[in-house]
């Protein structure tokens, strides 16, 4: 089993403190309720509490994605089965792909 080291710290343990000292770090929580002295969340606490609470998913692309649904010819869809499976990406991404390079086409086309 390998052995991790420790991060050394000028931070003394806490049984070589002084009386003071302890005094000095235990001082805020010598307060009937530590509640009272907290007002309402900042606005950046409220973002981060957002992003916190934010579910973890897929990352966007562009504006975000839509479910769709397409009919598409049998042979077709074979064929771009076997081609996603050989490029080693997945039918959706090809499709995109493919719907790319037709946009791209015909915006180059207008011009």
């Amino acid at each position: 089993m390998k052995k991790t080291r420790r991060k050394k710290t000028d931070a003394k343990p806490v049984t070589k403190l002084t009386e003071a000292e302890l005094e000095k770090m235990s001082a805020e929580f010598d307060g009937e309720f530590v509640a009272d002295t907290f007002g309402p969340p900042t606005s950046e606490a409220k973002a981060r509490l957002r992003r916190a609470k934010r579910k973890p998913g897929r990352p966007r692309i562009g504006a975000g994605s839509k479910a769709i649904a397409v009919t598409v010819e049998k042979t077709l869809l074979r064929k771009v089965d076997q081609i996603a499976k050989r490029l080693g990406t997945t039918r959706a991404k090809l499709i995109a792909r493919g719907l790319k390079a037709v946009l791209k086409e015909e915006e180059a086309g207008t011009r």
